[in-house]
């Protein structure tokens, strides 16, 4: 079976050893860029990666940049690093469509379980499944969502939650309830992060946004 070959973008030279050191021994192949514009060249060569770990605090161009250009082409999953760790950046990151966001330092082990979980997701074993209600359709083998056979573009996140929204049709879900199971790890930042991919999803979605219902004080329903 292909290793899957992750992206480890870092200009400190001893974090990306110790990123790489660890995936590797988790049976991952990687690459290494230590500046935004070498990332940017390995990405647009190397069409096989299949996560980006993106630092940053960077010289030449930073994550965000970085992070803004890849997801005008790509939804390729983004973890972002950071030294600082305030709601507004965090919120910022996701904004941008960043899977995940994680603050230095940091355990290379948690690190680890959370690409795990997302490429998990991505490649779900159990992803033959196509979910439809409302003329809202689900491929998860292709990772395509079409709309009255439209097709929207949506992160991977973005993706995820209406998956699980769809999955859980005319069930009332709570925030928490939510990040447990579509960040599938103990979540200790601010709930309202769901909040602000909701009403992204929910622009994508035009006139169907509607089928996410908002349950005051509480969280979410999926109804068509």
């Amino acid at each position: 079976m292909e290793k899957l070959k992750i992206l480890v973008v870092d200009d400190e030279s001893r974090m990306r050893k110790l990123v790489r050191d660890f995936l590797t021994r988790s049976s991952y192949d990687v690459v290494e860029a230590e500046n935004g514009e070498e990332a940017l060249d390995i990405f647009y060569k190397d069409q096989s990666i299949s996560l980006i770990i993106l630092d940053v605090m960077m010289p030449k161009m930073d994550g965000w940049e970085v992070c803004r250009e890849i997801r005008e082409s790509s939804q390729v999953p983004i973890i972002m690093l950071t030294a600082k760790s305030s709601e507004q950046d965090e919120l910022m990151g996701f904004e941008l469509g960043v899977d995940e966001y994680i603050s230095k330092p940091f355990s290379p082990k948690i690190l680890v379980a959370r690409v795990e979980a997302i490429l998990r997701r991505s490649n779900a074993a159990a992803a033959d499944e196509v979910l439809e209600a409302g003329g809202i359709k689900v491929d998860k083998v292709a990772h395509i969502v079409t709309i009255d056979e439209k097709p929207i573009d949506l992160s991977f996140k973005e993706f995820e939650l209406l998956t699980y929204f769809m999955e859980n049709k005319g069930i009332a879900l709570s925030r928490e309830v939510i990040l447990n199971h579509v960040w599938n790890y103990d979540y200790f930042g601010d709930a309202r992060t769901i909040d602000t991919h909701v009403k992204k999803l929910r622009s994508k979605m035009g006139d169907h946004g509607d089928s996410i219902k908002t349950i005051w004080g509480m969280g979410y329903k999926f109804e068509v």
